[in-house]
């Protein structure tokens, strides 16, 4: 299985340029439950903590604010929230369905903050 990548550290030119402040945002308490990913994610973690396991009980990875994380098309797993989660997402490849609404989402933010 592909592995969940954490970039503990990301510069700030990195993230304006991936465009992460247009990014629709989620949130979840703390809860633990599974998730298949159908697409490739790539997430800015706002607030929280949480730790993935992989299904095929490969080592878990942990995550938490400030860290940008891509999670592979296909990565089976569970989540567990440790502490209240807000992240800022884009999805790639996989549903293209999913991706499209997330663009949708992206689009608008982004018209949003031109019209300010």
């Amino acid at each position: 299985m592909k592995k969940i990548t954490v970039d503990s550290n990301p510069s700030k030119a990195l993230l304006k340029k991936m465009g992460v402040a247009n990014w629709p945002t989620w949130e979840k308490e703390v809860s633990a439950f599974p998730w298949e990913f159908v697409t490739t994610e790539t997430a800015l973690i706002l607030e929280g903590e949480c730790v993935m396991t992989p299904a095929d009980g490969g080592p878990s990875t942990t995550f938490k604010a400030g860290d940008l994380v891509v999670f592979p098309l296909g990565y089976k797993g569970t989540w567990e929230v440790k502490k209240a989660l807000k992240k800022r997402f884009k999805h790639n490849g996989g549903n293209i369905v999913k991706c499209f609404f997330n663009r949708m989402k992206i689009w608008s933010s982004c018209a949003k903050s031109i019209m300010k």
